[in-house]
């Protein structure tokens, strides 16, 4: 577990299930995803971030609120499971619930999930990416360390072509970029 000022990032719980899956119901909070989830998808998902913890020994942690325990969202580090030409990589991301927004919560918890994965995991590089027009997640970006990488941005290839959430953006951070000389 992780914790921050305000915030626990730990792995996933079974009472994590319906809050989460309201999260991805949210069309506001999933606009930039091809559709919201329902709730078997949304368990599927947990799944999937659990499976990944189990092979990778990190991954996207439950984010939840230290005063009160409500999960918010994810937050955290994944391989990104299709072929681009920045691939192999790790991921830094975050899907917050609507309530969260606007308090810091994505920054504070993607500066931890940063700091892990260059000093615990050791990692040289992170990248992240979303579509254009996601400037929430472009700022968070950018508050964390990462620039844009232009000759980087890229058709999704689990999106349809054609569909308009299939071009995203992709902003990098070094290790190296935040080591003070």
């Amino acid at each position: 577990m992780i914790t921050t000022a305000r915030l626990e990032l730990r792995r996933w719980r079974d009472d994590d299930r319906a809050p989460f899956a309201a999260i991805n119901a949210d069309p506001v909070v999933m606009e930039h995803f091809p559709h919201p989830l329902d709730r078997t998808a949304s368990d599927a998902t947990i799944d999937r971030l659990e499976a990944h913890f189990a092979a990778h020994s990190f991954g996207l942690w439950a984010t939840a609120r230290r005063d009160t325990g409500e999960l918010i969202g994810f937050v955290g580090l994944s391989r990104p499971g299709f072929d681009a030409p920045f691939t192999p990589c790790v991921e830094i991301g975050w899907r917050l619930a609507r309530a969260a927004w606007g308090h810091g919560f994505a920054t504070e918890a993607a500066l931890a999930a940063r700091d892990y994965a260059f000093s615990a995991l050791a990692l040289a590089e992170l990248v992240s990416f979303t579509v254009p027009a996601n400037t929430r997640s472009r700022r968070v970006m950018e508050r964390i360390g990462m620039t844009r990488d232009p000759l980087g941005d890229f058709d999704h290839p689990w999106i349809a072509e054609g569909h308009p959430l299939r071009r995203h953006v992709l902003y990098r951070l070094r290790a190296s970029a935040l080591r003070r000389d």
